[in-house]
């Protein structure tokens, strides 16, 4: 332990600050379709995670197409053309999640609406399973490098601290899409509609709105979250693999939990707290008891926060 101590000072805490900042800023980002979906109708939407897997492989595959994949290429290419094929890899994983994210939806969670809630958490696990093997088959049980292009050049003048660009943009991602989902759900038409279901489904009903539009536009919404979360991902860890939805899903789960599910802005505070408490406890407990210390930590904010961080406390509907 007390090797432990000084590996983790001789790197300085500031360096594990850092990135356990940016890791918590991707666990948010997946975790807000997490948030989108349960507050809406109260689903805790197990497959998301490997949704955002597949969001991944489909991003990797058109980066493919693109030429991207071929190292010459990408470092001959003008800046302007890589930043276009990047956006155009966000935007099909952005699509394309939002498509099956809705086609789960109609096809499995509809039908389910009205049974009891443990049903629709099976069905979630059920459809989980459905993604993971699509990805097994799709790209194999090996690990797929995805293509390096942002560089790791170091912005500060600091030799002990880094920021590099990668940090930066996964920072430059996630607050402006915090931003934009709050803003959305809080003043368009469709977000008074969400928060109008999301507090009474069948008062909603009765005063006009489409709730089943309502709840399809939510999945992909939360979809599309997916996919630009996996590509970030992707760009930042620089490899992706039929796996990667588990561990992910999970901390991003967590994270939604933590912050209050059903917050917006607590789902990315509840990342935050996981991604800057695993990078510590990696570095001063020892890689082993970091999942131990961030589901300990997740335990005690919830017995005296039993709504999280953010989460609102409403009573008891009797």
């Amino acid at each position: 332990m007390p090797e432990l101590f000084a590996q983790a000072e001789a790197a300085g805490f500031g360096q594990f600050l850092v990135t356990g900042l940016v890791m918590g800023s991707l666990y948010a980002l997946i975790a807000l379709g997490y948030t989108m979906v349960y507050g809406i109708i109260e689903l805790i939407n197990f497959a998301h995670g490997d949704l955002f897997m597949l969001g991944a492989f489909l991003a990797v595959t058109h980066l493919a197409w693109s030429g991207l994949t071929d190292p010459a290429f990408a470092a001959s290419a003008p800046a302007y053309l890589l930043a276009w094929m990047v956006a155009g890899g966000i935007a099909a994983a952005a699509l394309f999640c939002a498509a099956l994210n809705v086609a789960a939806d109609r096809v499995v969670y509809r039908p389910l609406r009205a049974s009891p809630k443990l049903t629709a958490i099976v069905s979630a696990v059920g459809v989980s399973f459905v993604f993971v093997n699509l990805g097994l088959f799709w790209k194999g049980p090996s690990p797929v490098k995805f293509p390096d292009l942002i560089p790791d050049t170091n912005l500060l003048a600091s030799d002990g601290l880094r920021l590099t660009w990668k940090d930066v943009m996964v920072v430059g991602v996630t607050a402006p899409a915090m931003l934009a989902l709050t803003l959305f759900v809080r003043y368009t038409p469709l977000g008074k509609a969400m928060r109008a279901t999301a507090q009474n489904p069948t008062a909603a009903r009765l005063m006009g709105v489409d709730v089943d539009r309502v709840v399809s536009a939510t999945f992909a919404l939360g979809g599309a979250l997916a996919g630009v979360a996996a590509v970030v991902y992707g760009l930042y860890i620089k490899a992706v693999d039929f796996q990667m939805g588990f561990q992910n899903g999970l901390y991003a789960f967590t994270a939604a939990v933590l912050g209050g599910v059903g917050n917006i802005p607590g789902a990315v505070v509840g990342g935050l707290v996981i991604g800057v408490v695993g990078e510590l406890s990696k570095a001063y407990l020892g890689a082993k008891w970091s999942e131990a210390t961030v589901f300990a930590i997740l335990i005690v904010i919830l017995v005296f926060r039993p709504a999280g961080l953010l989460g609102a406390r409403t009573r008891e509907k009797v």
